[in-house]
């Protein structure tokens, strides 16, 4: 007779509390921005905080980002062009802008069943500086080179202070004293990760990179005008080799590809936004000859001016988020 004790099957581990803690902040981020916006398009429940869903892909899009901004994707995956530089993320990568760029946009992951659902977070360079002089973090070598976007590992302290920023929706009573807490502890989380020589170059009041941030800003509101380089390196106190490499180092463009690529998406904008026709809206970017603006556009976008117009006025909202 066989006398061996029964033998109860080990049971399997439990998963890592760690791990289900994360998939439980993204599962609640998830059903949140869901039930804050439940068809597509973009909102601003609470100032500088921007939701955006999708139900479908989207074609690539003029992105609109005017400061400093923390992106997180809660559901699907998305695309943001800068000239010839990609940038894929997902809701396991942040997406981090510092400065005034041309971005294109493009979701890449969604559907009926699964929207592409995301947040965008504004940041203030005043409030980046006081976190950073209260961390103890110095302003980045001058003359040092960081691009102003990148994308990088989503870090579970920071999706968790991504999940109760958005609880605040349900409790709006809260927000006014709870969302600069958290918005602080979102940019000392990225102080202290794999982007913080990046964020700093926010709060640089001097040296090279500076300098840079305000040509981006001249020439995004004078895109229409021709550039003079040499005359613009004068303006900052720069050669005009080094405003270059120093330019091209922060935007990833010459300063004449940054300024073709403003030019096209506003005339992409105006044409769309405006019902103006090919000529015209080239015309008001500052493009003098109607063939040379067709040209530059097909080459942009991949469609001639009213082909590309006509197909993107059927698609879903664009942006950086």
């Amino acid at each position: 007779m066989d006398s061996t004790p029964d033998q109860t099957p080990a049971s399997s581990p439990d998963p890592d509390p760690q791990k289900r803690k994360e998939e439980a902040n993204r599962a609640e981020l998830t059903a949140r921005i869901a039930r804050a916006l439940p068809e597509d398009g973009r909102i601003e429940p609470l100032e500088g905080l921007f939701l955006n869903r999708s139900s479908s892909p989207t074609e690539p899009l003029h992105a609109v980002v005017v400061q400093p901004c923390f992106c997180v994707i809660a559901q699907g995956g998305k695309e943001i062009h800068l000239g010839e530089h990609r940038y894929r993320y997902d809701p396991y990568k942040y997406l981090l802008v510092t400065a005034e760029l041309p971005l294109t946009g493009e979701v890449l992951d969604a559907s009926e069943e699964e929207p592409y659902l995301s947040l965008r977070l504004d940041l203030d360079p005043s409030l980046v500086s006081s976190v950073m002089v209260e961390a103890g973090h110095t302003a980045p070598p001058d003359g040092s080179d960081v691009r102003a976007i990148d994308v990088n590992p989503l870090s579970d302290s920071l999706l968790d202070a991504s999940v109760r920023l958005v609880r605040l929706l349900e409790t709006p009573e809260d927000a006014p004293v709870l969302k600069p807490m958290i918005t602080r502890e979102i940019i000392y989380r990225l102080l202290q990760g794999e982007q913080s020589e990046r964020l700093r170059h926010v709060a640089v009041l001097n040296g090279q990179g500076h300098r840079i941030a305000e040509a981006v800003r001249r020439l995004r509101q004078n895109f229409d005008e021709s550039i003079q380089v040499e005359a613009l390196a004068e303006e900052f106190g720069m050669s005009s080799s080094s405003f270059y490499q120093h330019f091209k180092d922060f935007t990833g463009m010459t300063p004449l590809q940054f300024q073709k690529q403003l030019r096209l998406q506003e005339a992409r904008r105006l044409m769309m936004g405006e019902d103006l026709n090919a000529s015209t809206a080239g015309y008001r970017v500052g493009y003098d000859d109607p063939s040379h603006f067709s040209r530059e556009y097909k080459r942009q976008f991949g469609r001639p001016p009213m082909q590309d117009v006509e197909q993107l006025r059927a698609a879903a909202t664009g942006g950086v988020s």
